[in-house]
């Protein structure tokens, strides 16, 4: 087959307005950012705490290289795993209160990691309809049934356990990467707990903003290890740096040693970045005016918006989503905020379900009252949802 076959697609997307491209963004990670040539204010980015450009935490990382070097040269099985590897998982399980935790170098690694090696082919898993995608590609990787409950509905999530009581794994983001609502993570794990079933959080969006000393969407609960024994979080959100780890029972973690795939055979992250995840994952339990002035620029949002007539869905964290409906919409509306200088990503299926194209507003505490005030003033000038595209 020609690879011309591949053109005819690519002109569907862009007809449909499905079209993606990447932007080329010039400087670091923070609110004032250059892309594509142009100084924008950035409401795109997951940075919720304002650390990836933080200079302590860029010290770190320097120190670390000094010490050990831009690169690991091998798996954690093989020689990769380094006392500063080691110190930060020792960490992260603290952090979280679980026994052990495991680093990965992504979350869709570590997400592809768990499920495939907990669950197989005779096993049957129960997700969240609005899970993350690598949860969803991960089930299908592990050959197991997959089958999916209605969003954040632990009742629809009992009735399927009663039907299925062969389910091995429920699982569940923490907070939903494009509504920004969180899971009734309380009743979701009573609901396993009596089906005997594991709970597996994936808390990419919550770590670091919810819960004391943002500890995440588990802890916000009041969930402890028992509860949901499986919790995956993302180091290059709310920590500004790169990677995830998975968290949980000793038994768990030596497991994932031994049979997760995409744990054993890729290379250990660089040592210098666990050492500057380190510093950052300090600096996110100790400074709570970081998580204090996000919830004030929520607050500030949401009140300017229902004040301007425009219904953000019903989120309480840095996750704002405006819906447009269609994706011609969506695309117009971040290109009317791009003109006036706002950078907001148009947010389309099959990321989303279709007929909810939305821009997915992003707040970070590295962002001012003024900064939120000049958004909502864009906003105000978009064109409304309920007239013709």
């Amino acid at each position: 087959m020609s690879l011309d076959a591949l053109a005819p697609e690519l002109e569907r997307l862009r007809d449909a307005d499905l079209y993606r491209r990447r932007r080329v963004q010039q400087g670091p990670q923070q609110p004032r950012a250059r892309i594509d040539g142009r100084e924008l204010l950035s409401f795109c980015s997951n940075d919720y705490l304002g650390l990836a450009n933080h200079p302590k935490v860029i010290a770190a990382l320097q120190r670390g290289a000094e010490r050990w070097g831009v690169g690991s040269g091998a798996a954690h099985l093989v020689n990769g795993h380094s006392a500063a590897h080691e110190a930060l998982e020792e960490e992260l399980a603290a952090f979280t209160g679980r026994e052990r935790a495991l680093l990965f170098s992504t979350g869709y690694m570590a997400n592809l990691g768990v499920i495939s090696a907990l669950a197989g082919r005779r096993d049957t898993l129960l997700q969240d309809k609005l899970n993350h995608a690598s949860l969803l590609d991960a089930a299908q990787l592990s050959r197991a049934t997959l089958r999916r409950y209605a969003h954040a509905d632990a009742d629809a999530l009992a009735a399927q356990l009663e039907r299925h009581p062969e389910t091995r794994l429920v699982i569940t983001d923490g907070v939903f990467s494009m509504d920004g609502d969180l899971a009734p993570l309380p009743a979701l794990a009573e609901r396993a707990r009596r089906a005997g079933a594991w709970l597996m959080v994936d808390d990419a969006h919550g770590l670091g903003v919810l819960g004391p000393g943002g500890r995440g969407s588990l802890a916000h609960f009041g969930l402890d290890q028992d509860a949901a024994p499986i919790l995956m979080g993302t180091l290059g959100k709310a920590l500004g740096v790169s990677g995830a780890f998975v968290a949980g029972p000793a038994v768990l973690i030596e497991t994932l040693i031994q049979r997760a795939r995409s744990y054993i055979y890729t290379t250990a992250t660089p040592p210098a970045l666990a050492e500057a995840t380190r510093f950052s994952l300090r600096l996110a339990e100790r400074e709570t005016w970081r998580r204090e002035h996000l919830q004030a620029l929520i607050i500030r949002l949401r009140d300017g918006a229902t004040r301007l007539g425009l219904e953000l869905m019903a989120s309480a964290t840095p996750i704002q989503p405006l819906v447009a409906g269609s994706a011609a919409r969506a695309l117009a509306w971040s290109r009317a905020l791009e003109e006036r200088g706002i950078l907001v990503g148009a947010i389309r299926p099959p990321t989303v379900p279709e007929g909810s194209a939305r821009l997915r507003i992003t707040l970070s505490a590295a962002h001012t009252e003024s900064d939120v005030d000049r958004l909502l003033a864009a906003l105000a000038e978009l064109p409304r949802a309920d007239r013709a595209d």
